[in-house]
């Protein structure tokens, strides 16, 4: 039998834990070099400086990542004296930057430790980074260390776009259903077996706090709800992607969903929509093809409330180019990894997005 390891995230929350910082990394050095994007560090470099004053860390510099995650800026940073004498790498910003530092530490063997600026995405704790060409377009998924620990200072969440944590509630809402969904018919062993099962507790807090959240942020506030809904965005779906992702072997991360994320993204105007904002309508396409009607009512609901979108015209798509959307989703890890038992097909698929767009018309007019 083989072995492997699962590492998974530690995390602090709330006002002023950075202050954590000199403990935590105690056992890792005392040099870091901090990265991230020009404005997350703008927002956390004062806080970060003040965290470590008068303690054994040092802060060497603060370099821009180079704004996109890509081998060619994560190269480049490896090569910077600074990080090369820096005992470990702190990444601050959003989901490009935290990915490009994923990759720079498990190129050079050094230390992660995460600061997310927003609540988008799971970036901050999960073993895969999103890898763009030059260019911006997608080239791959990259499997590096996850962050030793990542420190969630919810003023500086609470200081971010609006619309950054309203598209991580849209992405965040496909957890749970995609991972049941791409999980069905399979045999799970004890790690997918206990993502699949984590993935359970992603949909209902997002439900229950994302409207007070998102209200809240919009006032630049911190709130319960704010940090409940941080905690699902950043740590909920993050401990299900480390425990789902196992390519080649299994892939339960995500599904239909994304699908019609990466079909949108050829279409002439849904590439000019938030990610998130086009799976929280994928959603409702995957809830569609199960014909789970029930649980598709109730996310409409909750998106009409959050003004996510519930049919396509709510991001530009008609469906003269569903077509398209297919052949693009046809391409994708996540079509490889559809359950075998849904017979999925590019016809059955295209159907569901019809079916879904004439549910999402009748429901707005209701």
């Amino acid at each position: 039998m083989s072995t492997y390891s699962v590492q998974l995230p530690d995390y602090s929350i709330g006002e002023g834990c950075y202050k954590e910082i000199p403990k935590v990394t105690r056992y890792y050095g005392k040099k870091a070099i901090v990265i991230g994007g020009k404005t997350a560090v703008s927002k956390a470099k004062e806080k970060l400086i003040t965290a470590v004053k008068n303690t054994d860390v040092q802060l060497l510099d603060f370099l821009w990542y180079g704004g996109d995650s890509t081998y060619e800026n994560g190269d480049a940073l490896a090569q910077n004296p600074e990080v090369a004498k820096a005992d470990m790498i702190f990444a601050v910003g959003g989901g490009r930057a935290l990915d490009t530092c994923k990759y720079l530490a498990d190129k050079i063997d050094k230390p992660l430790f995460c600061f997310p600026t927003v609540a988008s995405n799971c970036a901050a704790v999960t073993a895969i980074a999103v890898i763009y060409n030059p260019d911006s377009s997608f080239r791959e998924y990259y499997y590096p260390k996850p962050a030793i620990h990542t420190f969630i200072e919810s003023s500086v969440i609470a200081d971010s776009p609006a619309e950054l944590l309203w598209a991580g509630i849209g992405d965040a809402l496909s957890k749970e259903c995609e991972a049941l969904f791409a999980s069905k018919g399979s045999t799970l062993d004890h790690s997918a077996l206990l993502g699949v099962q984590l993935s359970g507790i992603c949909t209902s807090p997002l439900v229950t706090y994302g409207e007070q959240a998102y209200a809240d942020i919009q006032e630049k506030q911190v709130s319960h709800a704010l940090e409940q809904v941080t905690l699902d965005i950043i740590i909920s779906t993050g401990l299900v992607s480390i425990l789902v992702s196992h390519a080649p072997e299994y892939y339960y991360n995500s599904s239909l969903a994304h699908c019609v994320y990466y079909g949108s993204t050829v279409t002439a105007n849904g590439h000019k929509h938030r990610h998130g904002e086009v799976v929280a309508l994928g959603v409702l396409c995957l809830m569609t093809f199960e014909k789970n009607d029930e649980e598709r009512e109730r996310i409409a609901r909750f998106n009409m409330r959050l003004g996510l979108p519930v049919c396509f015209d709510d991001v530009e798509i008609s469906e003269d180019e569903f077509d398209a959307m297919a052949d693009k989703a046809m391409t994708t890890t996540e079509w490889q990894f559809n359950p075998k038992s849904e017979h999925i097909t590019k016809e059955n698929f295209i159907q569901c997005m019809i079916d879904e767009n004439a549910f999402g018309r009748a429901f707005k007019n209701r």
